[in-house]
């Protein structure tokens, strides 16, 4: 590594580092658990990942996915079985990697990422709210300086994280001024040495499996999601490939560690791996240093964080939130281009994930509506063309398109069984038979056929289509 590459990834982990405070610690306060759980995840996740995952230069923290899948079971029955959730939960992401969840990705359309990005992005500014009741009145304008200082600060200089600045500017202006608003102190203690491994302080019995068990899962697939989906985008803009096997089962393995050493588990975070590569970082270095140089500032500074003001990071993911949300998915002018069926399967992963608060549940919703529309999109496709010979004694059926559970279904009322010659003739040559369903038509019609004393002859099949076709032909039914 060149001394100018090793400058460019220590600056990047550093900035890194300060950008990832404010947000450890919304996410904490999100998951109702204290900031050094969070800190500590942030921690754990960067250092593990940057030895384990498969996508070098990509963050991975505590996350807002994360922190609202796993809020319930820290608010009901404490830090023990959160850390038992993180820690199964990273064993069905090391199971799911095994899997080959990783090649799953391909088939999560655009419209349900589209809608899952949107979603987190409404449940990150709605867990902000409760900040905002109940509050002295001096909160609400610290709220919008922060947010305007977090929009302008920009177009002076991007070497600093304007979030950071933000946060810097209202803790000396509040406590300068001895402005009495909720501080960060108020939520819990900051860490003031390095985390500890232990085990989660829970009875180990079945009981405690089936309470964990569903938000590990739900932890496991959104973590996966999001890192998967930022792994891509990196690629793209980095044009590298990554393992997403490897990054799969690295999650799992960050989460085990950190689930042991007391953190609130998370996965890849798109907002700080942008700013990680457009920083110029390109290695597992900056990553690494990201973690390190976070413990050190917590530590190290602990009491100055501790009197950061919470309208200050209520603003921090304010801006989050809306820079997260695909405003161009809205936009009236992509409304009016997209189908009618892709809009309905985004809206509905939106609203799915708000009602639940699951971002996992709404993935699956949208996919299997999406997977649906497709199927009677293509179902559509198969067409059946008959031409009968000039002579009169052999019709030829043409069947174009691809034969699958939709599409054969209506395969065998597109004959003329009755009125047809003696011979016919089901030319396949420009279809495609994928499934039992398909085979289970076409014996069909060649039943029906001759039950009126008339022959079928079933040509032009692929390779593919003649071995299923003969494999499974007369074979599924019970009349042999």
């Amino acid at each position: 590594m060149t001394p100018e590459v090793l400058r460019t990834e220590v600056l990047a982990g550093l900035v890194v580092a300060l950008a990832l405070i404010p947000e450890a610690i919304s996410f904490s306060i999100i998951a109702g658990v204290d900031p050094s759980v969070g800190l500590f995840a942030s921690f754990t996740m960067a250092v593990v990942i940057s030895v384990v995952g498969g996508r070098p230069a990509m963050i991975s923290a505590a996350t807002g996915a994360v922190a609202l899948v796993v809020a319930p079971l820290a608010r009901e029955h404490g830090l023990g079985y959160l850390f038992a959730a993180v820690i199964l939960g990273g064993l069905f992401q090391i199971a799911l990697g095994a899997l080959g969840v990783a090649n799953l990705m391909r088939f999560v359309p655009r419209s349900v990422m589209v809608g899952f990005v949107n979603a987190l992005a409404i449940l990150i500014f709605t867990a902000q709210v409760p900040e905002l009741v109940d509050v002295p009145w001096m909160v609400y304008p610290l709220v919008v300086a922060a947010l305007l200082l977090m929009v302008f600060f920009p177009r002076l200089t991007k070497a600093v994280p304007a979030p950071l600045v933000s946060i810097i500017a209202l803790t000396a202006l509040t406590v300068g001024a001895g402005i009495a608003v909720p501080t960060v102190g108020d939520k819990g203690a900051l860490p003031s040495s390095l985390p500890v491994p232990g085990l989660p302080d829970v009875p180990f019995t079945l009981d405690t499996l089936k309470l964990v068990a569903p938000f590990a899962l739900a932890l496991a697939l959104v973590g996966l999601m999001e890192s998967l989906m930022t792994a891509t985008l990196v690629d793209d803009l980095t044009d590298t490939r990554s393992n997403k096997t490897r990054e799969s089962i690295g999650q799992g393995i960050a989460n085990i560690v950190t689930g042991f050493f007391g953190g609130m588990g998370g996965c890849a975070m798109i907002g700080q791996t942008m700013i990680n590569v457009k920083n110029g970082a390109r290695t597992r270095l900056s990553t690494f240093l990201a973690g390190v140089f976070l413990m050190i500032l917590c530590i190290a500074f602990g009491p100055i964080v501790s009197d950061m003001p919470m309208a200050a990071l209520v603003a921090v993911m304010v801006l989050v939130s809306f820079g997260t949300f695909d405003w161009h998915s809205i936009a009236p002018a992509t409304l009016k281009r997209m189908p009618t069926g892709e809009i309905a399967v985004m809206v509905v992963t939106v609203a799915v994930v708000v009602a639940t608060g699951n971002l996992a549940i709404g993935v699956v919703v949208g996919s299997v509506i999406a997977m649906i529309i497709f199927a009677r999109r293509v179902a559509h496709f198969a067409t059946v063309t008959g031409l009968v010979d000039p002579d009169g004694h052999r019709v030829v059926y043409t069947v174009n398109g691809e034969l699958f559970f939709a599409s054969s279904n209506d395969l065998v009322h597109r004959f003329d069984y009755a009125g047809d010659p003696d011979k016919v003739v089901v030319d396949l040559t420009a279809a495609h038979v994928w499934d039992a369903s398909s085979v289970a038509a076409l014996d069909a019609v060649t039943t029906k056929y001759a039950a009126r004393g008339k022959t079928v002859e079933i040509v032009g099949l692929n390779e593919h289509s003649a071995r299923m076709h003969g494999a499974l032909s007369g074979e599924l039914t019970g009349n042999h």
